[in-house]
């Protein structure tokens, strides 16, 4: 069973069958459907995400509100082992770093709790703002992907391929406040 995972701004928790009105909501927001289509019934697409045995779907939460998604799935040949990551953020939240906690909440685990050396994720070539992310968490551009995926009109396009080895997350602690200590000297400026 799936811990909760922390990061400094963001929670993980295993996405279920409650969360899926409110993650086909941001689905719906046309910043989010542009990269995350499922058709018509957007509440069936998140539903077939939940039941997918081959990826773990995890409710990004930030203040005790669902902000958006993050799943994992895994190559288990142990030759070509490693995992893989995809997410969504609703665009409400969007440029408060969420997107950025979150993969990199998630590839600590990965990296830790799982053993994995690699972690591999495929952003549209286009989708300036998502290779921006993935990048201050340590991703690297590896290649490009020509043709890639299918877009809603028929047409393609192409993806970028990046991937990030277990020494090159860049992690950064929460903040944490320093405990204060008192000297005589602060006492008595604190009394004038």
């Amino acid at each position: 069973m799936l811990k909760t995972l922390h990061g400094a701004l963001v929670t993980l928790r295993l996405a279920v069958a409650m969360d899926i009105p409110v993650l086909a909501g941001i689905r719906a927001k046309p910043e989010v459907y542009e990269r995350w289509r499922g058709g018509a019934d957007l509440a069936a697409s998140v539903a077939d995400d939940l039941d997918d045995p081959d990826v773990h779907p995890l409710v990004i939460e930030h203040r005790g509100q669902v902000v958006g998604m993050i799943q994992w799935g895994a190559e288990t040949d142990p030759d070509y082992r490693h995992a893989n990551i995809d997410i969504y953020v609703d665009p409400d939240v969007h440029g408060q770093g969420l997107g950025t906690d979150a993969i990199r909440t998630l590839a600590r685990h990965l990296f830790v709790d799982h053993g994995h050396h690699r972690i591999v994720i495929d952003p549209a070539a286009d989708n300036a703002a998502a290779i921006r992310c993935y990048s201050k968490v340590g991703f690297r551009p590896v290649g490009l992907m020509r043709s890639y995926e299918r877009d809603p009109d028929g047409s393609w396009h192409d993806g970028l391929l990046m991937d990030l080895l277990a020494d090159e997350l860049i992690d950064t602690a929460p903040p944490t406040r320093p405990e204060r200590t008192t000297h005589r000297d602060d006492q008595a400026q604190l009394q004038t």
